[in-house]
């Protein structure tokens, strides 16, 4: 038996309530916002930031129980990500995208969660899922080789998530099945790669393979996949990992943008308050289209935020009721996810533009939050012409055409 479990699993007696973890991240903004600009400079998440994560319990929010997490709503981890983007875009993007590997690892035979957190249960792992490297069946599992990119946090972790792609069957007759894969630091080298206009503090750097193996057992399928019931069993919390992780994963990255539309609000309105226009001194306050901007962005971000809870709302009771979540369901959660990024980009848009040109200067936090929220809605999950495109087929009775619902 492993050390992990050798420890009495936590009670949710034990546990901080949602409440109280977000008010972590809420309490954290202003340290935050205060290391940003340090962040952005050394192109990664400050390992203090990373060590204040850890202890105040964020990376704990999705793991399973049986390995001292918390094993809670992904709405959880959203809100904790909305607060840290409000501070540190950066440091809430790597918190959303490892922190959904917690969550993942359900996905993953126990063989591999005794294997990473066996030991030591605050091990972290990044990720790159776009099946860019070569894969090739081997006895007792594949050969991987090749190079992966945008792996947000990667210096933080010990292991990586990678996308395999398509696999042969394993038997003559068979269907080819799409895999991702786990290695261990071990196998692979990180690249530094990441010298980038926006998000620059997430040190999203290359991962490269050089003919590493890989135990059949250290994959999931992407089309079929399903929790391990020996990893997520106790407690009878595991329904979180009833929902499908494209949706899951998705949110992850895009809730932090409605973290900095809030987060450049917040500029906004603070800076606008004792603005006067250089040219007449008038009072910014007094402006009505200035007043009008404030009111439009917060109208947007507090609506994609509430469709988001309805969503999520939506698929509870499914998991509830027993019922699949079907294609219809996650194509529209898929777009609802992209759409999000775009709309607040815009609301950060409207905002920077109405601060003039004090806006443009680096001390400013409004010029970050107008690039790293512009940076994000490049990912490729957050794709809003493909993945509406794709809805809208699927609303009118055609196939789906995207591999990511």
């Amino acid at each position: 038996m492993s050390e992990a479990l050798k420890q009495a699993p936590r009670t949710v007696e034990d546990r901080p309530t949602p409440e109280e973890l977000v008010q972590r991240a809420r309490d954290m903004i202003p340290t935050l916002r205060a290391r940003a600009q340090r962040c952005e400079v050394d192109r990664r998440v400050p390992d203090e930031t990373v060590a204040e994560f850890k202890q105040a319990g964020f990376f704990r929010v999705l793991q399973p129980a049986i390995y001292g997490g918390y094993e809670m709503d992904p709405m959880v981890a959203y809100d904790i990500t909305i607060e840290l983007a409000k501070g540190c875009p950066s440091s809430a993007w790597i918190y959303g995208v490892v922190g959904v590997h917690q969550w993942e690892m359900a996905l993953f035979p126990r063989q591999v969660t005794e294997e990473i957190w066996g030991k030591d249960t605050e091990v972290l792992i990044s990720s790159s899922y776009a099946p860019t490297g070569k894969i090739e069946r081997a006895p007792g599992g594949y050969r991987l080789s090749g190079r992966w990119g945008f792996s947000s946090g990667c210096d933080h972790c010990d292991w990586v998530i990678l996308g395999g792609g398509l696999v042969p069957p394993k038997e003559e007759g068979g269907l080819p099945d799409a895999v991702v894969v786990i290695l261990p630091r071990s196998d692979y080298r990180i690249d530094d790669t990441w010298h980038v206009a926006g998000l620059a503090g997430t040190g999203s750097k290359d991962i490269v393979v050089d003919n590493a193996f890989i135990p059949e057992y250290r994959t999931h399928s992407v089309v079929t996949p399903h929790a391990d019931p020996s990893v997520v069993g106790e407690g009878g919390l595991a329904e979180t990992y009833k929902l499908p992780f494209p949706v899951v994963f998705s949110n992850a990255i895009s809730t932090a943008t409605i973290g900095m539309a809030l987060g450049a609000l917040d500029v906004y309105l603070e800076q606008s308050r004792k603005r006067v226009t250089l040219f007449d001194g008038a009072q910014v306050a007094n402006d009505p289209f200035a007043q009008h901007r404030g009111a439009a962005a917060e109208a947007a971000i507090n609506g994609i935020r509430l469709q988001l809870r309805a969503n999520f709302e939506e698929m509870r009771e499914m998991v509830r009721r027993g019922e699949p979540i079907g294609m219809d369901r996650r194509a529209r959660y898929r777009w609802d996810s992209a759409n999000m990024a775009r709309v607040c980009a815009r609301a950060v848009a409207s905002l920077f533009e109405g601060m003039g040109g004090r806006s443009l200067y680096l001390d400013n936090p409004m010029q970050r939050f107008f690039r790293d929220v512009h940076a994000a809605t490049v990912h490729g999950f957050l794709n809003p012409e493909k993945l509406g495109v794709n809805y809208g087929r699927v609303q009118l009775g055609l196939d789906g055409t995207d591999l990511t619902v």
